[in-house]
């Protein structure tokens, strides 16, 4: 989690910048969610000051809108309309994070923590929201018309478009003829596939993989495991094999029951 130092000025009331006096409020810089899962978000004041309240703010379209207050005498409150999506995680006047639940797109947005001081005024520390969406990749194998070569193509769908990497696990084998192809959808995700043509000798099974990734978040990966390919020469080797055997056996007995007989 990227951390950085937020330096903020102190407003007088009149709305008048004072001299230089500054604080640091320590935060995210980015909070990275998938679209379902719950994003939080911390601040804390690095420097000790009598904080009165702590206020969070969503910031959307330069509009600013209130979320919640820790308050040194009051306590906590979630405000009207804000109740099913947030909630506190941690509460105190140096330090406080806060929980939104099952994100979407509509969470998508920067958020300030204001520490409001007596007699200063308010620190203001900023943590932005990107909220992103994927699947689980699909991957298909299939054989060509070459007996040393199959064609393997994996599709991931999410929001921003993904990254398609494939990897297999022989080191003798390699991918060539790579084409990516990159199709917008209604829902304003995008469904990326990667084809690519998979050769060599494999004489063993042969683990094919496909990683999808959106921006820096955890990859998605998915196994496919191809059989090992027997040799007709060596199938038919071993047959020849069980047929002589068989000829050797028959005729011991044969020499075993003549001399019974006689």
């Amino acid at each position: 989690m990227m951390v950085h130092s937020v330096f903020v000025y102190l407003l007088s009331v009149c709305g008048v910048l004072p001299a230089a006096l500054t604080a640091v409020i320590q935060t995210q810089q980015t909070v990275l969610a998938a679209v379902g899962e719950d994003a939080e978000f911390s601040c804390q004041l690095l420097e000790t000051k009598d904080v009165l309240q702590v206020t969070w703010q969503k910031i959307s379209a330069d509009v600013e809108e209130n979320v919640a207050t820790y308050n040194k005498y009051f306590g906590q409150r979630v405000n009207a309309g804000f109740t099913d999506k947030f909630k506190f995680k941690y509460t105190g006047l140096q330090n406080c994070s806060i929980v939104i639940r099952n994100v979407m797109e509509q969470d998508e947005a920067c958020y300030h923590c204001l520490f409001n001081t007596y007699p200063e005024g308010s620190l203001s520390g900023r943590t932005c929201l990107r909220v992103y969406e994927l699947h689980e990749p699909v991957l298909d194998v299939r054989e060509s018309n070459s007996p040393a070569e199959w064609v393997v193509s994996c599709s991931a769908t999410g929001r921003p478009a993904p990254t398609v990497t494939l990897s297999v696990s022989q080191q003798h084998l390699n991918f060539s003829q790579y084409n990516t192809v990159s199709v917008s959808n209604t829902n304003a995700t995008f469904t990326v596939t990667t084809t690519a043509v998979l050769s060599g000798s494999r004489r063993n099974s042969t683990q094919v993989g496909c990683a999808a990734r959106v921006l820096s978040a955890p990859q998605i990966e998915v196994i496919q495991v191809i059989p090992e390919v027997i040799m007709v020469s060596a199938v038919a080797a071993d047959d020849d094999d069980d047929d002589s055997t068989l000829i050797i056996v028959a005729a011991v007995v044969v020499l075993m029951l003549s001399s019974l007989s006689c």
